[in-house]
């Protein structure tokens, strides 16, 4: 067994709260690393770690952290390099930062998505658009917590956006334009994955008008009741948005499965919804990061976090001081 400590790499102050305390319930050594403020050296041949657990959000650009983004690719591929194990390593952050890259991945396994084409200058978005049913989403290709997403009802309303100077592609220069589509009974589905495999899946109900579906910010019951700040997994509880277990049929969790493996995500949500006007289920983001949904207990009926931490401990080979 490894006497080395799992290191944990995250940005987000709050999101991870209960990993660190069901890894100090288990007595499992772990320490936190700082992605917004890191440093690695090239020469290196190892690290003091049993096992890196990649915790960086696309989205960290929101939180004046926009210098992790392409660093920690840089640091995941080091890692690699020295053989070093990584959950959620290179190949799935670099996924998790590119929508684009996600639908060639969908299209290369023959799986449904919105109708959909990438852009790197706003005076294409309206060309973009053509032959597409409106409403249209401009999407930034690296996103997060629904940022840089925006719904035009009209091409007049996306040509006047673009004669405005108020397009915005994102970070890096490049976006989706893509079809809206309505959402069948108005949520999305998101399936949760671990090693590859379904863990559980909610219905997520977006505020009107919002693309943030982060059902970790939600901190809501099932009935959409604000839960005390203490039951969520961050420190701002949000309204407007409800989740709900959701038992998808199992073609699409095979589908699900399907797109993980492929992704080499270890951990992480994949999303989808029907179109009400086909009936239709179309997947629309690949997801590495996963901080699972708030109140897990009422919403899916056990804690996700025990299980991620089984994960965990058996990929590091540390001694676990409760199961032991």
């Amino acid at each position: 067994m490894s006497t080395r400590p799992i290191a944990i790499y995250h940005e987000h102050p709050d999101w991870f709260r209960p990993l660190f305390a069901e890894l100090e319930r288990r007595g499992i050594a772990y320490e936190r690393l700082d992605a917004a403020a890191h440093e690695f050296e090239p020469a290196n041949t190892d690290t003091p770690y049993s096992l890196v657990f990649n915790r960086a959000s696309p989205s960290a650009y929101l939180r004046g952290h926009a210098q992790t983004t392409f660093y920690t690719l840089h640091w995941l591929r080091h890692l690699e390099r020295l053989g070093v194990p990584v959950v959620n390593g290179a190949d799935a952050y670099a996924l998790e930062l590119s929508k684009a890259t996600q639908l060639d991945l969908l299209r290369e396994l023959g799986l449904p998505y919105p109708r959909s084409r990438v852009i790197n200058d706003p005076s294409r978005a309206v060309a973009a658009a053509r032959g597409f049913r409106y409403p249209v989403l401009v999407k930034a290709n690296v996103g997060g917590s629904g940022a840089g997403i925006v719904k035009y009802d009209s091409e007049q309303a996306l040509a006047d956006a673009v004669a405005a100077g108020v397009v915005d592609l994102g970070v890096d220069g490049t976006a989706l334009v893509q079809e809206a589509a309505p959402l069948r009974e108005g949520h999305i589905t998101r399936v949760e994955t671990l090693n590859g495999k379904y863990l559980y899946a909610i219905n997520v109900f977006p505020a009107a008008g919002s693309f943030d579906l982060c059902p970790a910010d939600a901190c809501q019951t099932t009935n959409g009741v604000e839960l005390v700040r203490g039951a969520c997994a961050i420190d701002a509880p949000k309204s407007g948005m409800r989740v709900e277990r959701a038992d998808p049929p199992a073609h699409i969790i095979a589908e699900v499965e399907r797109i993980a493996q492929a992704a080499k995500i270890d951990v992480g949500g994949i999303e989808y919804l029907v179109d009400d006007r086909d009936g239709q289920h179309y997947f629309y983001d690949v997801n590495a990061l996963s901080n699972f949904v708030a109140d897990a207990i009422n919403v899916v009926r056990f804690d996700p976090f025990e299980r991620l931490v089984d994960y965990l401990a058996e990929r590091a080979g540390v001694l676990d001081a409760v199961g032991a």
